[in-house]
């Protein structure tokens, strides 16, 4: 069994054909199909340990000093002893693994949530509750209404007429509107009978488990007789039940063969860059070590060979080591030991500290926590904080994450009257606000409480019974396919095929004109107050080719009317001449719609003569039952009657942004991070949410549509758009096509290249599947890259992922999905930083996320302000932590040349031993987790500060270069100049100051000084916690070496304290200070100086940034006003209704239709009319 996946069967053979029946245990037993329980979490009881330690030794440090820990414990080479390795080892791999298993347990905990989830399933003859993770394929289960679907199961029978059942599948696709399935007719005559369900055997012949939730291909066979299956007769796992009392299915995937869970995509040990570039220096570092080692070892046997005899007398050999060769290898060894802490293993216990001091910030900002839901900020990963500050590209799911999945009937334009807007006494337009006044719709008793509106004048026309108001709001409660339900008498529930429309059906509802309930043949609206039934005499259904949809009712006073709704330009086409001025004036009302970012619809009536409407029905009837070319047939007559139309006006929909959307992509964009849209919702939406947030706008040269339905044109689409915004890209003089025919594509990256101007680009789902071939990736790629804003519209689960993974493949940068349903869950793990928004569609995208928040907006602050402080504060950390050991270790490299060779430290033991762990760590410490270049508003209000991170500016190769070569400066200065100012000194008494343990206790606190003062000028933000562990650090040695070189100690363990009185001896001489200040000086000033020319004469863009804020720290300005965005373009949204057929046909066929009990109609709802 794989150790990284979840324990699926034992597959000795691939599943071709998946073979199952229905109430047959033993049958379906013998595949060994997977039951429904699913595993996210990595690990369990038995394979925590060793998993984890696997994973911890893939890092090359952890490796390094596992072996040095082997080195220790021979005694032949042993300089230090083996205590000084294992304890800060274990204390790493422990403080890790507790951290990896915290994060587990929580995925533990929501596998069980979801596993233990209660279900109803049909055990001999009875329904019985079960859990989710004990269903199996094969069994029968029930669902009712607003329940989740439990697995992927074949829809046997239901509660609605003809078996149909009402689905919304947001956690798949993002969309909220209902879908309709409708079970085989043998099946559906199961009903709810609980015997006929026992007794029914049928067998299911279909597609092994696959990925692909638009397709479904099988056959059932029952009783002999064979049934084909598709797509429309299953239900998925993760839908939900809407508007169905009830519905059993048949099992046919299972937990993981789910289509859900085949889209989730794989668990990925996600690691920083950081991580990997440590890596790649500790290997390094190795490498430098065993050239020091090998110079030394060298140097240990020439100097053995020609002097070492002189000296047995004070150094007698050990045995076997007489030969010079033997001795300089157990010298080699003993050095690699001395010398290991150039990488300490305090590094990865300070960097597991730092993540953590860092990920408590993001938990307990309270300018991320969102007060309506109870909601904080919430880091699920904690190893990722810096990548935070790192990141190039931003792939977002739309429905949910940058909508609030609410539609709201906005504004309106009723014959040429513009409704919607409020103003002021003096005639000037007003903000609408929270505390604006909103209409009273309290006169009508079945108005929704929830909808809200602010423009008095509408509602005065209502009552004043103004004609074409009364005729518009008659046509919104008329012309559409929503279906009501009224389980408690005045309580209107609406399900839609679309929130859009719904939101104009509610509008007109609110205003007056209530659509109550309708059947295959008539529709009942009751108009302010009064009850009133049309009879249903057609729906000319919406497609993508018509754009708009129409009903032909009669009156109650027997009049024919036609009402359309509709793109505007297509309405227009067919008007009436005599609407010339008034279409002119609805244009103008519409453009100042579409640059709020509204979703536009025109509307139109005609009356029908009697006659007219007898022969066109006659025509549609034969149309409708034709085998051939039936759709188009249908087109031709509806467009017959849809003509000569009179305008009524228009309507505006909102499709409600969270909070601060567009201002957050627009400050995300200046941080030169690019944004893409991944939806699976239709195209004509996503395109216009891209107008919204000023993604797309008209200041583009080109929004570029890729939606050809074949490879090729895919293709020649995707290089016409490439030509455009880079025509020499085309070339074969092209650098970067001159790298692709010289490099292997497996390692190839793709470099930055430029567009000649301004260009976004949209593609859908079947264009997006073929672009994603491995032959045709690379078009993609490279056109997408040149575009400012990508939108990828009617996408899969699985799509996305691909999307994100073909980024992360071609291009050297560090990547963020950001989504809230389950259908975003393979994108969040594809990406290096996976960000859950807890919203409406579920938890399923921040359970698997690695940061989670509620709202959008907040992913601003996650990048600009945590991120890049994470980022700032690990880069000064490593550079410090970095120089200070190389410093601290290289001292010992001079000292060998002057002692034989012998593996002989210059530092005392205990100053060994404290260096790293007390010494130095906490200041560290203190920079690495308070420190701030700028405060967070200047973040915010200067994106640009953000892009060294995105380059990997602070530290990277040639940073490490420039540390290990200031490090080796360092520690010369360090040795030389205590070893010179110690050279045949003398005391005041004339007494020698010029031996081992004063020489050591001047070069260490000469050391210790220099990273005092080092820390100090690298720290740009002082705090309380900063002073008191740099200066208190810097007190605490003090204090500590006059109390361990104490005549006490020393005489009380004479072995372990041997500087007896060496801290006030050597310390009061004047000329041991001078040193400290001599050294200090000469390897600070240095730096100093860099830093002055540096920022004087080249300085960079980020420095002139600093510059700018300082001086606006000394003449104070009031930030800008945030100001809401608003959308600069004349486009407006062809429609608003889902872009699918409607369920015009399945209405008119009666099909959906329960029994009724009697509506009273002429029944007054409202005393006002």
């Amino acid at each position: 069994m794989p150790l990284f996946k979840v324990p699926f069967r034992n597959q000795k053979e691939i599943e071709h054909e998946r073979h199952l029946q229905a109430n047959n245990k033993e049958f379906n037993e013998k595949f060994e199909y997977v039951n429904n329980s699913i595993k996210t979490s990595k690990y369990n009881f038995f394979t925590f340990l060793p998993l984890n330690l696997f994973e911890q030794f893939q890092r090359v440090a952890n490796a390094y000093f596992l072996f040095l820990l082997f080195l220790q414990l021979i005694p032949q080479i042993v300089s230090l002893v083996w205590y000084t390795t294992v304890v800060p080892l274990a204390l790493v791999l422990s403080m890790t693994g507790v951290k990896d298993a915290i994060d587990d347990m929580y995925r533990h905990k929501s596998d069980k949530q979801v596993n233990n989830r209660p279900a109803l399933v049909l055990v001999n003859g009875k329904v019985k509750e079960e859990k989710w993770m004990n269903i199996k394929v094969g069994d029968i289960i029930k669902l009712q209404n607003n329940s989740f679907v439990t697995a992927d199961v074949l829809l046997l029978s239901s509660s609605e007429p003809c078996s149909l059942t009402y689905i919304e599948t947001a956690e798949l696709d993002g969309e909220t509107n209902l879908k309709v399935k409708q079970a085989l007719t043998v099946t559906s005559n199961l009903g709810d009978n609980l015997e006929k369900l026992t007794n029914f055997k049928g067998e299911v012949r279909c597609d092994p488990p696959n990925n692909k939730l638009d397709k479904f291909i099988g056959m059932l066979i029952h009783e002999g007789e064979k049934y084909p299956l598709d797509n429309e007769r299953i239900l998925l796992r993760g839908c939900t039940i809407r508007n169905t009392d009830w519905c059993f299915g048949l099992v046919i995937y299972a937990g993981h063969d789910t289509k859900l869970m085949q889209n989730s995509g794989k668990s990925i040990f996600k690691r920083t860059n950081i991580d990997h570039l440590m890596n790649v220096l500790v290997f390094w570092i190795f490498l430098f070590l065993v050239g020091m080692c090998s110079i030394l070892a060298v140097g240990h046997g020439i100097w053995q060979s020609q002097k070492g005899y002189s000296f047995r007398i004070y150094l007698p050999f050990k045995k076997d080591t007489d030969s010079p060769i033997i001795s300089s290898f157990l010298i080699f060894w003993s050095y690699v030991i001395i010398l290991n802490t150039v990488v300490p293993i305090s590094l990865y216990v300070s960097v597991e500290i730092i993540r953590l001091g860092n990920s408590f910030y993001i938990n307990c900002d309270r300018k991320m926590f969102y007060i309506p839901n109870n909601t904080p900020a919430r880091v699920r990963t904690t190893t990722l904080n810096e990548e935070l500050g790192q990141i190039q590209y931003v792939f977002s799911d739309k429905t949910g994450t940058l909508t609030q999945n609410i539609m709201v009937f906005s504004k309106c334009s009723i014959n040429g009257q513009s409704y919607g807007d409020i103003y002021s006494m003096t005639g000037q337009k007003m903000e609408i606000t929270e505390e604006t006044e909103k209409v009273d719709f309290s006169y009508n008793k079945l108005a929704d409480p929830k909808f809200s509106f602010y423009d008095k004048t509408l509602v005065e026309a209502v009552k004043k019974g103004n004609t074409m108001v009364h005729l518009f709001f008659l046509s919104l409660s008329l012309c559409h396919t929503v279906m009501s339900e009224e389980k408690v008498e005045g309580d209107l529930v609406y399900q839609a095929q679309s929130p859009d429309e719904e939101a104009l059906v509610t509008a007109a509802r609110n205003f007056g004109f209530v659509f109550h309930s309708r059947t295959s043949e008539t529709i009942t609206v009751v108009e302010m107050g009064v009850t009133k039934v049309y009879n249903l005499l057609a729906i000319l259904d919406f497609n993508n080719v018509r754009k708009r949809m129409s009903v032909i009712v009669q009156t109650p006073e027997g009049k024919t009317m036609l009402f359309c709704k509709g793109a505007d330009t297509i309405i227009w086409e067919l008007l009436h001449s005599s609407c010339r001025s008034l279409q002119n004036v609805t244009m103008e009302h519409l453009d100042e719609f579409a640059s709020d970012g509204l979703r536009t619809l025109a509307v139109a009536f005609r009356e029908l003569d009697e006659e007219v409407f007898q022969r066109w029905s006659c025509k549609h009837h034969e149309a409708s039952i034709s085998m051939d070319n039936r759709e188009e047939k249908l087109r031709l007559i509806y467009e017959e009657i849809e003509k000569d139309m009179m305008l009524i006006g228009a309507t505006a929909i909102e499709d409600k942004l969270q909070d601060g959307v567009p201002e957050t992509i627009a400050t995300l964009m200046k941080a030169n991070i690019i944004f893409w849209v991944l939806t699976g919702d239709k195209q004509e939406t996503a395109v216009n949410i891209g107008y919204s947030c000023n993604m797309l706008n008209d200041d583009m040269n080109e929004v570029f549509i890729i939606d050809a339905k074949e490879s090729s044109m895919v293709r020649q689409e995707l290089r016409t758009a490439r030509n455009k915004m880079n025509p020499d890209s085309l070339l074969g003089t092209d650098p970067v096509t001159a790298l692709f025919s010289q490099s292997e594509l497996k390692t190839f990256i793709v470099p930055k290249e430029v567009a000649n101007g301004s260009y976004g680009l949209v593609i859908d789902g079947h264009s997006l599947a073929y672009a994603l071939e491995e032959s045709m990736e690379l078009e993609l790629l490279r056109t997408a890259c040149l575009c400012k804003s990508v939108i990828c519209c009617r996408v899969t689960p699985l799509q996305k992922a691909q999307v994100v993974e073909l980024v992360r493949k071609y291009k050297n940068v560090v990547t963020l999905a950001i989504g809230d349903g389950a259908n975003d869950v393979s994108m969040i793990k594809a990406a290096h930083i996976g960000v859950g928004i807890s919203g409406q569609e579920g938890m399923q995208a921040m359970l698997v996320s690695d940061f989670s928040f509620a709202q959008f907006r907040f992913l601003q602050r996650l990048l600009l302000v945590h991120g890049r402080w994470s980022y700032i504060r690990m880069c000064k950390f490593l550079y410090y932590f970095f120089y200070k050991n190389f410093a601290f270790t290289l001292v010992h490299f001079w000292y060998g040349f002057f002692t034989g060779f012998s593996a002989q430290t210059i530092y005392d033991e205990w100053f060994i031993a404290f260096y790293n762990l007390i010494y130095t760590s906490l200041p560290v410490l203190a920079m690495s987790l308070f420190d701030q270049d700028v405060n967070d508003l200047w973040s915010l209000r200067f994106p640009e500060l953000y892009e060294p991170g995105q380059h990997n500016l602070y530290f990277n190769k040639k940073e490490f270069v420039k540390c290990i070569l200031y490090g080796i400066y360092s520690s010369f200065v360090l040795f030389f100049i205590s070893y010179g100012s110690t050279y045949n000194s003398l005391q005041m008494n004339g007494k020698s100051s010029s031996d081992y343990q004063s020489f050591a206790l001047l070069v260490q606190t000469s050391l210790l000084v220099v990273m005092t003062v080092q820390v100090s000028l690298e720290t740009a933000y002082w705090t309380l916690v900063n002073q008191f562990f740099i200066w208190g650090s810097l007190t605490l040695y003090f204090g500590l070496i006059f109390l361990l070189y104490s005549d006490g100690l020393c005489l009380l363990f004479p072995y372990t304290f041997q500087f007896i009185g060496t801290a006030r001896n050597t310390l009061i001489l004047p000329w041991v200070w001078l040193t400290i200040l001599l050294t200090v000086a000469l390897c600070v000033l240095p730096v100093i100086v860099f830093r002055f020319i540096r920022m004087e004469f080249w300085p960079t863009k980020i420095d002139k940034v600093h510059r700018k804020i300082r001086e606006c720290m000394k003449n104070p300005t009031p930030p800008p006003a945030q100001m809401r965005l608003r959308r600069t373009s004349s486009r407006r949204s062809a429609y608003a209704f889902a872009h699918q057929y409607g369920f015009g046909a399945l209405i008119t066929s009666g099909k959906n239709m329960k029994s009724r009990a009697p509506f009273g109609f002429g029944d007054n709802y409202s005393s006002h009319k």
